[in-house]
């Protein structure tokens, strides 16, 4: 079973900068980024969090 790709877009909680992504697992993915699993990675950086679309 094929699993489809997700393009989301994250912004800072002033909407300053924005982040692109494309995941396979939305949700897992928005946890990654809202709990810096990362914490070198660009949205950590930024403080990018917001789920946009």
């Amino acid at each position: 079973m094929q699993r489809g790709e997700c393009v989301y877009i994250l912004t800072t909680s002033r909407h300053t900068v924005l982040y692109t992504g494309v995941t396979s697992d939305l949700q897992s993915r928005i946890y990654q980024h809202q709990h810096q699993t990362y914490p070198n990675a660009f949205t950590s950086k930024y403080k990018v969090y917001k789920l946009v679309y």
